[in-house]
């Protein structure tokens, strides 16, 4: 029997200590393409990085670095599916944007690491901004729209204040994504309460990605990749903002546009791009590729938020995932083999 399946790619912040030698262990016949490419470059293969000694922060959290390790355990991952999953639709978490075009054929393996190469090394180069994550529901995933309304709000009067920049980056159901200048996160940090011992949490070596504050990195993106990379997609494609690029139907100049402009310069709306998957596409499984287990917990929350399958807490949705499991994360070991 076929399993319809959502692939969900993840984004920056997934490659980690624990992810070192992902692709040596599930995909070290599949990357020499993607090597190549490199080497051609005369970048160090994702093979060396990946094959590390052990995992250096300083040199595995450089944008222009874990941006195309991510993206290569991930499109690989895509790749690796077993025979009864077919793949309805494709969506990503913000740098995982560029991931989903390689996987629903909008942009060739290669040219999908050129991508993601570039843009990863040109935010590197400029490092304009932070980001920090605080959540917005309960301990239980519950929504709490005052809570959400109040946050946003103070977001709003810190980037009111002169020499001070805060916006939402990143909506991911329960969490919230900031990004702004230096003084508009400490803002932030010092105006809310902390909360379940680790919240707010600054995200190291991430620029304020989807805010307006990027507009120079989105031009020289546009500078130097062509519009010949990119095509209409062969599976249906689900946005930022929770817009589907449908095959045969999709212009590929509006879709590099989308790309290489409001996906880097405006907020990322992951939960509604979720939301979407679900109702339009209403699939067996979501399966969300590695490196990394985190983006599964965002999936779930943006689940809960848009009330699939009548959920509206944690405890619904793990319920709910007794029975399979239905999301399934490729980065833990112990749910890998359902989907592969």
């Amino acid at each position: 029997m076929t399993r319809r399946a959502v692939v969900i790619c993840p984004g920056r912040g997934t490659y980690n200590k624990a992810e070192i030698g992902y692709l040596a262990r599930h995909h070290a016949g599949r990357v020499a393409p993607l090597d190549a490419a490199r080497e051609a470059e005369g970048l160090d293969t994702l093979t060396a990085l990946d094959g590390a000694e052990r995992f250096a922060p300083k040199l595995h959290l450089r944008g222009d670095i874990a941006a195309p390790l991510i993206y290569a355990c991930s499109a690989l991952d895509a790749g690796a599916l077993a025979e009864d999953i077919e793949v309805v639709a494709v969506t990503g978490n913000s740098m995982g944007w560029y991931t989903a075009l390689a996987v629903g054929g909008a942009l060739s393996l290669v040219d999908g690491l050129r991508v993601t190469t570039t843009m990863g090394r040109l935010m590197h180069d400029a490092m304009i901004g932070g980001q920090l994550i605080y959540p917005c529901t309960d301990a239980d995933w519950r929504a709490d729209p005052n809570r959400r309304a109040a946050l946003l709000a103070t977001v709003a009067e810190i980037d009111a204040r002169a020499d001070h920049v805060l916006r939402l980056s990143i909506d991911l159901g329960g969490m919230l994504v900031l990004a702004g200048n230096g003084a508009g996160l400490d803002a932030f940090e010092s105006d809310v309460p902390r909360v379940q011992d680790r919240f707010p949490l600054r995200l190291p070596g991430h620029a304020a990605f989807h805010t307006d504050l990027q507009a120079p990195v989105a031009e020289a993106g546009r500078a130097a990749l062509g519009a010949d990379l990119f095509h209409a997609p062969a599976i249906p494609l689900i946005d930022g903002r929770g817009a589907i690029w449908w095959p045969e139907a999709s212009d590929p100049a509006a879709l590099r546009a989308y790309t290489l402009g409001h996906q880097v310069t405006e907020a990322y709306d992951f939960a509604r791009a979720i939301a979407i998957s679900a109702r339009e596409f209403a699939p067996d499984l979501f399966i969300v590729t590695g490196p990394g287990t985190t983006l599964g917990g965002a999936v779930a929350q943006s689940l809960i938020a848009c009330g699939w399958d009548g959920m509206q807490d944690k405890p619904a949705f793990q319920t709910w995932q007794e029975d399979g499991p239905r999301l399934v994360s490729m980065g833990r070991e112990d749910q890998r083999g359902v989907v592969t």
